[in-house]
């Protein structure tokens, strides 16, 4: 089957007339003078691999996840071997610009064949410059020096989402990474909120610089890698450990410079440096393509929908009251339409007996068996109003301001594996108060 082929750019010994004399491999549709001319053509379903000869340093993270959208992949000829590795980490399959047809036609095929699972796989020929395609481009000769990219970090992804009403989730997402933190982890805490970035005001960073954007506009470049993104992030010291932010968007109106695509690359870097990546996420679970004409147009909630379909580990926050918990039993539903497969952890915020009544815990577990979607409240956290308040007076997290408080513990029982030592070492000085009273 012969794969139809868009192209952009001139080359020395002109590929193009040369795909065309193979007559079989690729058949090329439409050669384009630029990049937007291209971009109209893939997505009328013209091709389903374009060939950038020239032009290629226009090419971002997301004009590369739009082609791939509607099934397009794409073939940059470079000789440079930063544009080639940046062009590599965007999503674009490189060659040699002096590549013959047959290798060209041969690249594109393994292109669309890795885009799509499915086509046609050409032999390589031999002496033509051409790579191991699953191992990046690799040349033979001193032309171009390239290394191997490096396999892909273990990090684990926990995602704090609740729904609209300031349930809690920046609480609870800055304290889990505190206590991870405490615990040794190498933790980084991304604050994808795209309408209200709160993070760095609550751990009092106000030279706040939107960090998150900056990593993103360097992921849309394909120029991200680990020590840039530890540049981007804002260190925080506690008493018992450090960990890395990268704060929120300073305006709500500065969504766009959250891209799904750059989104993606921010994630896949923050692996590789970080054991538990913590991302304090967006309310709403909306795609805002439903109600465009134009379906790749960049979405407002791509930053909460993409950090959601990533997370190893979703935690759903609601609020322990009349108005908080219907909103939540609502939320999950929507959260179960958006990320199928973010099978979400229940938590319930600010419990106490003048909203949910007496033993308000076990009030709001009969209740939510009785009128919730499945899965079990996996952990109430108590209301703290007064320690809330002195922690965010003082940009601090919870263990530094009032380290044995119930709702310190709670949080950390979340995620830290010897939450009951944590739990233990917290009675025992209370225990020791009584005796010497006594």
């Amino acid at each position: 089957m012969s794969i139809p082929v868009v192209t952009v750019g001139q080359s020395q010994e002109d590929l193009v007339g040369g795909l065309e004399r193979l007559h079989g491999p690729v058949t090329v549709v439409r050669r384009c003078d630029e990049l937007a001319e291209l971009l109209a053509a893939c997505q009328s379903g013209l091709a389903r691999a374009a060939v950038v000869a020239e032009g290629s340093e226009d090419l971002t993270a997301s004009l590369v996840d739009r082609l791939s959208a509607v099934g397009v992949a794409v073939v940059g000829l470079v000789g440079d071997p930063g544009e080639a590795a940046r062009l590599r980490a965007i999503g674009v399959i490189t060659a040699l610009p002096d590549v013959d047809a047959a290798g060209l036609a041969a690249k594109i095929s393994d292109a669309v064949h890795q885009l799509t699972g499915r086509g046609p796989r050409q032999p390589e020929p031999r002496d033509s410059g051409l790579a191991d395609p699953s191992a990046g481009l690799r040349p033979a000769g001193p032309a171009v020096a390239e290394e191997v990219p490096a396999p892909s970090g273990n990090g684990e992804i926990v995602a704090v989402w609740g729904p609209a009403g300031a349930p809690g989730r920046t609480l609870v997402a800055v304290n889990i990474a505190a206590e991870l933190a405490a615990e040794g982890k190498v933790v980084l805490l991304v604050d994808a909120d795209s309408y209200g970035a709160s993070v760095a005001a609550t751990l009092g960073l106000l030279d706040e610089s939107a960090g998150l954007a900056q990593a993103c506009r360097l992921a849309e470049q394909g120029l991200l890698d680990g020590d840039s993104l530890k540049k981007v992030a804002a260190s925080v010291f506690t008493k018992s450990g450090e960990f890395r932010v990268l704060t929120g968007i300073t305006r709500a109106d500065r969504w766009t410079e959250l891209r799904a695509a750059a989104l993606s690359g921010v994630f896949e870097q923050a692996r590789k440096i970080a054991d538990v990546i913590v991302v304090d996420a967006g309310f709403c679970l909306e795609a805002d393509e439903e109600l465009s004409f134009d379906t790749m147009a960049p979405r407002r909630n791509a930053a909460t929908l993409r950090s959601l379909e990533l997370a190893d580990t979703v935690f759903a926050v609601g609020s322990a009251d009349a108005i908080g918990v219907p909103r939540l039993v609502r939320g999950l539903a929507e959260l179960d339409d958006a990320v199928p497969q973010a099978a979400p952890r229940i938590v319930l915020n600010k419990v106490r007996a003048s909203a949910a009544g007496r033993s308000p815990e076990r009030q709001l577990r009969e209740a939510w068996q009785r009128y919730s979607p499945a899965g079990e409240i996996s952990a109430f956290l108590p209301s703290e109003p007064d320690t809330c308040d002195a922690a965010l007076l003082s940009g601090s997290v919870l263990f530094e301001v009032a380290a044995e408080s119930p709702l310190r513990r709670a949080i950390a029982g979340l995620v830290c594996a010897p939450a009951q030592g944590i739990s233990r070492s917290s009675v025992r000085p209370s225990r020791a108060r009584r005796l010497l009273k006594r």
